[in-house]
């Protein structure tokens, strides 16, 4: 089943994000998450690529599981980072004959030990190229791509990332996941402006229950989204005690979902960092 056909029916679009593991007991992990998520009946599920594009055959062989074995639509993510274009064809290939219809087409990260983004020779330099890329294929899928409520961490300028936006929207993305954020004033802001400049594709909100201080700290370093005040405020007088972290973090995430269902939004992307606990928590309390 292809993304795009789920908006619009009256009910949300939830979905769980999962990374590929390192390790085969790692994977087997990520499989019993999905199991354990599968009653919450997610509209989709996606697998992201490790940095440099590492993990590009574990995160083709995962999305063709979960899919044929678990009967979850998912969504397969797809990166520039050290692929030429003719590889990155083969991987549609592959992604198409093992029954994928969805891909989140993005620049991806630099490989680990470099910190700045290097095109791979007759590769392609922006998602919006991969975006058009894919699009233009023989294969047909339903393409979605990033954006950045609180702007991109390589670019603050909340302008030039809109105007990056445009030109990925109009290659032909079909929908867009937005980065996790934790202030809902950030994405309301951002879907206002977005659909200034002519944006009219959905625009899914990004959430993750906060589940480890030190580790969220580390987290949104990494992606450039900020913690309010408030919610930080939260966590440190808890700090010493895990399940009254994990508590303040659901709560939050639940609070966010309400209002943003509440406003609206078409649904919501939940980053896992494949453990099921807190997202179930949340996906129960909302009642989604």
């Amino acid at each position: 089943m292809k993304i795009a056909s789920l908006f619009g029916r009256g009910t949300p679009v939830v979905s769980f994000e999962f990374f590929p593991p390192k390790t085969a007991e790692g994977v087997e992990q990520l499989y019993r998450t999905a199991e354990e998520l599968r009653p919450c009946r997610p509209s989709f599920v996606s697998v992201t690529y490790g940095a440099g594009g590492s993990t590009r055959d574990r995160t083709i062989e995962l999305v063709s599981r979960i899919q044929r074995e678990l009967g979850i639509t998912t969504m397969a993510h797809l990166t520039c980072v050290g692929s030429t274009k003719t590889e990155i064809g083969e991987t549609l290939k592959r992604l198409a004959d093992g029954g994928i219809r969805n891909i989140l087409a993005l620049r991806g990260d630099p490989p680990k030990g470099e910190t700045e983004f290097r095109p791979t020779p007759d590769g392609f330099r922006y998602a919006s190229e991969l975006v058009q890329f894919v699009r233009e294929s023989k294969f047909d899928f339903c393409v979605g791509a990033a954006c950045y409520p609180e702007g991109h961490v390589e670019n603050r300028n909340l302008e030039t990332d809109l105007a990056h936006l445009v030109t990925k929207v109009q290659a032909g993305a079909d929908f867009l996941v937005s980065q996790l954020f934790f202030d809902n004033e950030d994405y309301r802001a951002f879907v206002r402006r977005a659909r200034s400049v002519g944006i009219s594709v959905p625009v899914i909100p990004g959430l993750m229950p906060v589940t480890n201080v030190s580790q969220i700290e580390r987290f949104t370093q990494m992606c450039g989204s900020r913690i309010p005040q408030e919610l930080y405020r939260r966590l440190r007088i808890v700090a010493s005690d895990p399940a009254a972290v994990v508590a303040t973090g659901v709560q939050w995430c639940v609070d966010q979902g309400r209002a943003l269902l509440r406003d609206g939004a078409p649904g919501m992307h939940f980053y896992t960092l494949n453990r099921s606990s807190a997202t179930l928590a949340v996906h129960a309390a909302l009642g989604l």
